[in-house]
């Protein structure tokens, strides 16, 4: 064992562990060593689709976005939207995660939270923003009397991402991904009826506007699912961006001024 390693003080390594934690790893080393360079060329058969946009369907195959639309329509409870999202498998990112992460918060509330995607922490509890991003979020909407955990409509949060799965290390979710899961996203909206949305990040803005630039789009109101949608930058920015929380103050403040006026 290197010297230095076996002398680390416990702080140290819990600070590495945790490091690599949030970069996606998982397990442990294993006590066999595996040869990583055996059989690593994928055979021309093995080699994927690019999957920056929805690959076409192979003919007879069914369309991953109209199998979603069509599955998404036949919902009329939240409940049965949740059992049938769940069920969907043209998304391969259902493999890989823990948990189907659905939504947290009162689905009566007047504002509806769509974030990005399940991250570690999320994939582990099966509830969407309960990471330092998420803490941080109910930070941010407490201090204009949002929760999460409010029963009253007026002072409660409902919250959901695009994606339901958690992407393999935290990676931005792709074009066909968001595409395919948007139809469960509308109807969504539809079964929770919120007065306003909050469009936390590119990617909600990617599947709600079409639109990325979050940076341009945060603080202008606009329409989202057929209601006023506010773009704001992502908890997770602003954790690494902490200048960047003056804007979100403003925001919010915007948000909660449009609440008493749509009252």
């Amino acid at each position: 064992m290197d010297s230095a390693l076996s002398q680390m003080d416990f702080a140290t390594a819990r600070a590495l562990y945790e490091w690599q934690a949030e970069l996606g790893a998982d397990e442990a080393i294993g006590d066999d060593p595996v040869n990583r360079y055996e059989d690593a060329a994928p055979k021309p058969a093995e080699v994927a689709a690019p999957a920056a946009v929805a690959a076409p369907a192979a003919p007879g195959a069914a369309d991953p976005v109209a199998v979603a639309a069509a599955m998404a329509a036949r919902a009329r409870t939240l409940e049965e939207l949740a059992a049938i999202e769940a069920s969907y498998d043209h998304c391969d990112l259902r493999k890989g995660a823990r948990n189907f992460v659905f939504a947290d918060g009162n689905p009566e509330a007047r504002v509806m939270i769509l974030g990005e995607a399940p991250g570690r922490e999320e994939d582990m509890e099966g509830r969407p923003f309960v990471g330092r991003a998420g803490q941080l979020l109910d930070r941010m909407f407490a201090a204009i009397g949002l929760s999460r955990m409010a029963h009253h409509p007026a002072e409660a949060l409902y919250i959901t991402n695009v994606l339901p799965w958690r992407p393999p290390q935290n990676r931005d979710p792709e074009q066909g991904e968001i595409a395919m899961m948007l139809p469960f996203v509308q109807r969504h909206v539809e079964l929770a009826d919120p007065d306003l949305i909050v469009l936390m990040g590119n990617t909600a803005c990617a599947a709600a506007l079409g639109r990325r630039g979050i940076t341009r789009l945060r603080g202008n109101w606009t329409q989202a699912f057929g209601r006023p949608a506010l773009p704001m930058n992502h908890p997770a920015y602003l954790l690494r961006t902490p200048s960047a929380k003056r804007e979100a103050w403003a925001d919010l403040l915007s948000l909660k001024s449009k609440l008493v006026g749509n009252t």
